[in-house]
């Protein structure tokens, strides 16, 4: 994982046990088997046949075996290969390979909830509210309401409007809720916003009624 616009991190895992010289080897980094990224000629970086996408934004680490892609973004997520070939009697043999799969995460704005209400607030009323949150990837799995009055807590699922932008592929997200004005008693209404089992939620500012 990477988050976008920073430097993601390749690794080839290659242990090079027989301390091969750099210049018996041949390094190149494939993406989704058609793209070349990156290529190390017998010590030499050549650019002969990188993808136009991927010229200047590689680096090799040939101590560590690891890739450096820089400026990451979300066009960028796949599959990419390493392959090392070795020049063995004259023609190359291919002695490792690895893949790993690259995703990326942009994190999104903190939720905010809006009252779509105009003129005061009066018990057993209908309430409408907006909750937004935006610029974040991968797509969100849902959003959802909290809302708490006294020593209890209600989920509720509002109506969920979830859009990615054409340019950056980032996503919006805004869930709509009606509720009915709470008689008599403070009630805290709160939104979630649910990344997926690795990446948490995102809570809002509390809203009091």
């Amino acid at each position: 994982k990477s988050f976008l616009n920073h430097t993601a991190y390749l690794s080839c895992y290659f242990p090079n046990s027989q301390k091969t010289d750099l210049k018996d080897l041949r390094v190149f980094w494939q993406k989704d088997t058609v793209e070349v990224v990156h290529e190390v000629y017998y010590g030499q970086e050549k650019h002969d046949n990188l993808s136009p996408k991927y010229i200047n934004r590689t680096k090799m680490d040939m101590d560590k075996w690891t890739l450096q892609l820089l400026n990451a973004g979300v066009m960028d997520e796949g599959q990419y290969k390493c392959i090392i070939q070795h020049r063995d009697k004259g023609s190359p043999k291919v002695i490792h390979t690895s893949e790993c799969l690259l995703r990326i995460i942009a994190n999104y704005s903190q939720p905010e909830i809006e009252l779509l209400h105009s003129g005061e607030l009066k018990p057993n009323e209908p309430l409408n509210l907006s909750c937004s949150s935006s610029g974040g990837y991968p797509k969100p799995k849902q959003m959802t309401w909290l809302i708490s009055h006294k020593n209890t807590t209600e989920g509720a699922m509002g109506h969920t409007d979830v859009s990615q932008d054409a340019v950056t592929k980032l996503y919006s997200v805004t869930s709509q809720l009606n509720i009915t004005v709470p008689t008599n008693t403070l009630t805290n209404i709160s939104c979630l916003l649910h990344l997926g089992e690795q990446l948490g939620s995102l809570v809002s500012v509390p809203l009091s009624i």
